[in-house]
């Protein structure tokens, strides 16, 4: 089968357009809108095979299968993590080098460090991480790197508190968490 007649291919899963069930289901101007989506194709995946990219979506109420080509992801995440004990352990003077640091190290591993913040004993980072990436493993390399550039450069016995706290961010959202994280004293 050749991708350019995807109308041809885009049949309702069970359900002809014909058929009494489909005729009771869908109002005469749902069918016409149905008949015009499978007649206005556009050739654009003309040797891509079908098997490699399948994605479902409805028009009036059926389901149809046709092909897409990207996957897009956007993981927003505000993670928070203290030093330990909660120490005053990041001098003002530091602080700066230090967040830029830390986007150094996610810039480093494959993933973006929007706005990293904070105070003399808590870190804010806003991560963007990709779809290959899990947040325990992005805050393994942000602390532990971080730790030993501090204890190298900065500070002795330095280090961060076992845990952190992470939260999910929408995209409307991501805005006031840049926000708040700046506005950190």
């Amino acid at each position: 089968m050749r991708l350019s007649m995807w109308h041809r291919s885009l049949r309702p899963v069970g359900t002809l357009d014909d058929s009494p069930a489909f005729q009771r289901r869908v109002s005469q101007r749902e069918r016409t809108a149905c008949r015009r989506a499978r007649l206005n194709h556009i050739p654009i995946w003309d040797h891509t095979p079908l098997r490699e990219r399948l994605f479902l979506f409805t028009i009036c109420g059926l389901f149809y299968a046709f092909t897409v080509s990207h996957s897009y992801v956007c993981t927003l995440v505000h993670c928070v993590f203290s030093t330990k004990n909660r120490r005053n352990l990041i001098p003002p003077e530091v602080q700066t080098d230090l967040w830029s640091f830390v986007g150094g190290i996610a810039r480093k591993n494959g993933f973006k460090a929007l706005i990293a913040g904070g105070t003399e004993n808590h870190i804010h980072i806003l991560l963007s991480l990709p779809a290959t990436m899990a947040l325990a493993k992005a805050m393994q390399l942000i602390k532990g790197a971080s730790s030993h550039w501090m204890n190298a450069k900065h500070a002795r016995n330095f280090a961060w508190q076992e845990g952190y706290g992470a939260f999910t961010v929408g995209i409307s959202q991501k805005a006031d968490t840049i926000a708040y994280i700046r506005s950190q004293p």
